[in-house]
């Protein structure tokens, strides 16, 4: 059975990479009718906060990235890193280095000096005899020799052995670190494929080598490119889009951030929309790109249009009002259900769940507009002011005659009437038609609102 994990550390928020490296995880894993898994590498203590942790699965939960089984927590398995350190060093694979940090220091800074990079000497390495100060446990690597990482995105990687040290397994203090952790749960957790960004290359081969000491089946290795901002560097949080709350803020839709991300680096044909069953179905390691994938924000945006112009309406309302209610401020319910009410009409030309909040602006947050009033508008609003009392309740049909009416009586243009009548009803340019804002707001308010400013 195909298993594969997404492990991110929380220490932060889900950045969009680690967003897309779960989604890739994820659709591989049912499209071959496996396992997704997800584990939390919270050894870092200091940095690890339950508040990111909550967050990262939150974030997959919205983007439809569904793990199976339990969350594995990579503390909670520190011990059997430990025996397998020491199973390292019982087999001659690893040994004691009693080399002090000051000492590591100077060495390094002589390699600077000279411009070399630093590679620890193995002083320790063919130590006998136990030595009462404290050690490091280092991985003993064969030295010129050839370690090949058969990635399936990037091709066949291979390097010489005696370009990497020998690497720390277990630090002074006995906890393990970052490859002998992974190491170690790829294996406990039965992973067959690990797909992840192309910056862990070099820490492949450094699993793969304790994989093989170890006597364990390899698992099958994919690293994806990284995502670069638009100006082509590796994206930071600087970018203001480095994380998927950075979109969820701005009402980005999941359905479109997930296929954005899915085709970000993969393509299948000249398909560029995907339902969750297609992806699933079409989605294959073969078809990932080698090449860092820029982000573009405007096509994010398209795509998000694209979804609130054809989503079905209750999933965008179901969107729309916990967006509301989790980055905007406290709206009354009957606020909120006229703005989803009339969903149709204020999602016209946005881009995004903000835009809709902001089309409904003028539902909630009126405020009278100042010198709209001037002589040459204000007979024809005290003219529509005449005719719109006399309705009982809206009538788009008596209201789009009394519109003809005044504009073939006064030899207006259309704009001589809505622009001012527009900033009375909603202190904006940038609204609906004025039928449309009369039908949202009502006659009654609407009616109270010239009444603002022509008593």
């Amino acid at each position: 059975m195909v298993i594969t994990r997404f492990a991110p550390s929380p220490t932060g928020q889900l950045h969009i990479g680690g967003a897309r490296t779960a989604l890739f995880n994820y659709l591989y894993s049912k499209n071959q009718k496996g396992k997704f898994l997800l584990r939390i590498e919270d050894t870092d203590k200091e940095r690890s906060k339950k508040i990111y942790e909550n967050q990262i699965i939150d974030s997959l939960s919205w983007l439809g990235v569904n793990f199976d089984d339990n969350v594995f927590y990579q503390s909670q398995n520190i011990k059997k890193h430990i025996e397998v350190a020491n199973q390292l060093l019982k087999n001659n694979f690893a040994y004691k280095c009693y080399c002090t940090q000051e000492e590591l220091d100077q060495k390094r800074e002589i390699a600077k000096q000279n411009s070399v990079n630093y590679i620890y000497d193995g002083k320790c390495r063919d130590l006998i005899e136990e030595k009462n100060l404290p050690y490091v446990v280092r991985l003993k690597i064969e030295k010129n020799k050839k370690i090949m990482l058969y990635d399936g995105v990037q091709g066949d990687v291979e390097i010489d052995t005696s370009t990497l040290e020998d690497f720390i397994l277990l630090r002074s203090d006995n906890t393990p670190t970052y490859n002998l952790s992974a190491s170690v749960d790829d294996k406990l957790m039965n992973i067959t494929h690990v797909i992840r960004g192309d910056d862990h290359k070099i820490n492949a081969l450094k699993q793969i080598m304790i994989f093989q000491y170890m006597g364990w089946k390899l698992p099958k290795y994919f690293h994806i490119p990284l995502i670069h901002s638009e100006d082509g560097k590796k994206l930071s949080k600087r970018d203001n889009a480095s994380t998927t709350e950075d979109y969820k803020k701005i009402g980005i839709l999941p359905i479109a951030l997930r296929n954005y991300l899915l085709r970000l680096g993969w393509s299948y044909k000249d398909k560029e929309i995907f339902n969750d069953e297609e992806s699933i179905k079409y989605f294959s390691l073969k078809n990932i790109g080698k090449s860092p994938s820029k982000l573009d924000f405007e096509r994010i945006k398209s795509l998000n249009e694209f979804y609130i112009k054809n989503l079905n309406e209750n999933i965008l309302i179901e969107n729309l009002i916990t967006y509301i209610k989790t980055y905007k401020k406290k709206l009354d319910d009957k606020i909120i259900v006229n703005i989803t009410s009339n969903i149709n009409i204020l999602k016209n030309k946005s881009k995004t769940l903000e835009d809709i909040y902001n089309n409904s602006n003028f539902i909630y947050d009126f405020q009278k507009k100042l010198d709209v009033i001037n002589d040459k508008n204000k007979t024809i609003i005290n003219e529509f002011y005449s005719e719109l009392v006399k309705l009982k309740s809206y009538d788009e049909e008596k209201i789009s005659q009394i519109n003809q009416d005044i504009i073939k009586n006064n030899n207006i243009k259309f704009k001589d009437l809505g622009q001012p009548l527009r900033l009375i009803l909603t202190g904006s340019n940038q609204a609906p038609s004025i039928k449309d804002i009369i039908k949202i707001l009502g006659i009654s308010e609407t009616i109270n609102r010239i009444k603002l400013h022509i008593s």
